[in-house]
């Protein structure tokens, strides 16, 4: 059955309709999230990109501890960076080890063995610096008989997130007394905007608690953990009845709450691990705002209806642009789904992955990983917002990118190589982090170059290959020089010293992994495109790597994981982890010696033999969009939807993964990445592919390369 839409002969199995406007708020309030309990993994977020709050049932953060082994209920901003004081100077230099590469010994930073002599300033380095969660704002509510209300006490549950306008309603009963509460981040600010109606406020029953918790030393921080000393920290400050200035001085931070109380005076009272504010006005109500900054200065004295009216106008600004799909039409029980998903990973994503800085794996909601990004999941983090109509977000994000330049410098000459060699775990500013895996990957190398790419292909502005290119000729010449010729071979390799994506590889042996030596000829050819787009020659040095560079490794017609892992698919362990092969054509469209149809053996063997339930959350994203390539978009709605844990998205619209990883967004911006795909197709193959009796509208999206 042809679809109604046929694109450069190709004849399409589903509908895909481009004529019709999609009915955006429509299609959003389809998947409106609602709570009725206490529900400790589906707590829900408000943010604007860069700042970002987690709530619980009651619409601020009233019990932290009871959900931290859930969804936290955390804090967390772009600028809210903390180091523990140490009296010792700790550098990467006293992390690194030699492995033998390149005809030579190259040193790496790796994580040293506990009761090592590297010990100490490995795990110092790692853990700081370490994003905070700035503050719990939650509730102190006080029952009949004095003591405060707990989990078990919130009755009567009705929570909606409507994601369209950016709002949180939150109602409940505290022993029949009803809670009517709205919260609201503003989309300009890192400011938390309430308004409550209660009884309980006019009894003198409901107060205003803002608790600092302290930073852990842990891969997590679950915005629980609280120091006895903390008043030593705090100070306040009145700048008239109802503006109050709540400082807290952490070591090498120093930050501030502007609490503004609408038409109603408040009265701070210094408690164990912060303060409880309280209106005087015996009312029913009570609006106010908190708005944190780093340092103390202004005041923020706007209305809540102010910033509701201002919060809703820029949301359906932001849902009105950039690209959206409606499976309204499809009667395919998944397709409802996928938009259910597609929804929620449009909103997470935006609320937390807008800021300067790359987002870590789980963005602003807690701690993984101690606060850091991982620059080889920005690829996950990032290209669907170019497919998605949003390249500006992209944008931001490689913003890093300078400022990171002088720290991928050093790396790359400390390792005898030109050019700059890109950090893997680090921090806003690209300082290093030493890793007995990270420091020996190489894929988030030609990220660079495919975002610049992204952003070219918006309106083929030759402004921004001028503006990024002295980073790519830099990322470009690391590459080439990384590019090791074998001399027994007679031919260019990558590795040994390298890991692959799929992180199951001793870096002392492996050399060729698939997807890496397929990246590495992409962008290099991307690289020399580049110069030629902008008038310059082929870069000579460039073209001896891409002439002579390795061919894929294939064994039984089946491409390998690694050209140094001929037991790819016999080694249980080495089917496990990421299929990361599967990005070779996926992630990439053809490079000159990939074979499709050897792809499609090795597509088979993984979907039949890997062990899935061994995998990430970006791995199911990643099948799909192999299988999209391969035209086959049946299967990927199959792997999109795969019924494994760390496939799971909560009611939230999180990616669970596991007790220690509650959430992942690189799951969910890989989701909308191999949605653009099957709506929008590739250069190679511009074509909407969806499964069979599928009805589709499409507005906006972006080929992917």
């Amino acid at each position: 059955m042809c679809s109604k839409v046929t694109l450069l002969g190709f004849c399409l199995w589903s509908t895909v309709v481009f004529s019709q406007k999609i009915n955006r708020e429509e299609v959003f309030k389809r998947h409106e999230v609602h709570i009725n309990e206490v529900d400790t993994l589906n707590s829900l977020s408000l943010g604007n990109g860069k700042f970002a709050m987690t709530m619980d049932v009651t619409g601020l953060q009233t019990f932290p501890e009871f959900y931290k082994k859930g969804m936290p209920l955390g804090t967390q901003s772009e600028w809210g960076w903390h180091s523990f004081p140490t009296s010792k100077k700790y550098t990467i230099e006293q992390t690194l080890a030699p492995i033998k590469s390149h005809g030579r010994e190259v040193l790496y930073a790796k994580q040293w063995p506990a009761g090592s002599a590297e010990a100490e300033a490995t795990n110092y380095i790692r853990q700081n610096p370490h994003r905070i969660h700035l503050a719990n704002i939650g509730w102190q509510i006080i029952k009949k008989d004095g003591t405060a209300a707990m989990p078990p006490d919130i009755k009567a549950i009705n929570q909606r997130l409507d994601m369209w306008s950016g709002e949180l309603i939150s109602e409940f009963e505290v022993e029949g007394e009803k809670v009517r509460v709205i919260t609201l981040v503003d989309q300009n600010n890192d400011l938390v905007a309430v308004k409550v109606n209660s009884p309980l406020l006019k009894a003198g029953r409901l107060k205003l608690q803002v608790k600092f918790p302290y930073p852990t030393n842990k891969f997590e921080d679950e915005a629980a953990f609280y120091d006895t000393n903390e008043p030593k920290r705090l100070s306040f400050s009145m700048q008239n009845t109802s503006n109050l200035t709540l400082s807290r001085k952490l070591d090498d931070l120093s930050y501030s709450i502007q609490i503004y109380s609408e038409n109603v005076a408040i009265d701070p009272v210094l408690g164990k691990y912060g303060y409880v504010i309280a209106p005087k006005t015996k009312s029913e109500e009570w609006a106010f705002s908190c708005d944190f900054r780093k340092g103390t200065k202004g005041t923020t004295n706007q209305s809540f209806e102010t910033i509701r009216n201002n919060t809703k106008t820029y949301y359906k600004n932001f849902w009105n642009t950039g690209a959206m799909l409606d499976f309204g039409k499809t009667k395919d029980p998944r397709a409802h789904e996928i938009e259910r998903r597609m929804v929620l990973s449009l909103y997470l994503t935006k609320i937390n992955c807008g800021g300067d800085s790359p987002p870590q794996e789980t963005g602003l909601t807690y701690n993984s990983w101690y606060g850091k990004p991982h620059m080889e999941m920005i690829w996950w983090h990032g290209v669907h917002f170019a497919l998605w109509g949003r390249p500006q977000i992209l944008e931001k994000q490689i913003s890093w990118y300078g400022r990171a330049e002088e720290g991928a410098k050093k790396i790359a000459q400390r390792q005898g190589f030109v050019g700059l060699r890109w950090q893997k775990m680090t921090d806003n500013e690209g300082q290093e982090t030493p890793s007995s895996v990270g420091s020996y990957l190489i894929w988030q190398q030609p990220h660079l170059i495919y975002f610049v790419d992204l952003l070219y292909n918006e309106n083929s502005d030759k402004k921004v290959l001028e503006k990024y290119q002295s980073l790519v000729e830099k990322t470009a010449d690391f590459m080439t020089d990384f590019a090791y010729f074998d001399p027994k071979l007679e031919r260019y390799i990558l590795g040994p010293g390298v890991i692959a994506a799929q992180e199951r590889f001793d870096p002392k042996v492996t050399f060729n992994p698939t997807y890496e030596l397929t990246y590495w000829r992409w962008a290099l050819e991307k690289a020399q495109d580049f110069r030629q787009k902008l008038g310059e020659k082929r870069n000579q040095k460039w073209d001896e790597v891409l002439d002579n560079l390795s061919v894929l490794p294939v064994k039984e017609d089946i491409y390998l994981g690694a050209e140094s892992a001929t037991d790819s698919y016999t080694n249980p362990y080495l089917m496990t982890d990421h299929p990361s092969v599967l990005g070779a054509y996926g992630m990439l469209p053809a490079t000159k010696d990939l074979d499709p149809k050897i792809m499609q053996n090795t597509f088979d063997l993984i979907w039949k033999s890997w062990h899935w339930n061994d995998t990430w959350g970006w791995d199911f994203p990643l099948a799909a969009l192999t299988a999209a390539r391969l035209k086959n978009p049946e299967k990927a709605i199959e792997a999109l939807l795969m019924p494994i844990r760390t496939n799971t998205y909560l009611k939230n619209g999180h990616n669970y993964q596991d007790e220690r990883l509650r959430l992942y967004l690189p799951g969910n911006g890989g989701f909308l990445t191999a949605l653009a795909l099957l709506s929008a197709g590739s250069k190679d193959q511009p074509t909407p592919m969806f499964p069979k009796g599928w009805t589709v509208k499409m507005e906006g999206m972006k080929v992917m390369p």
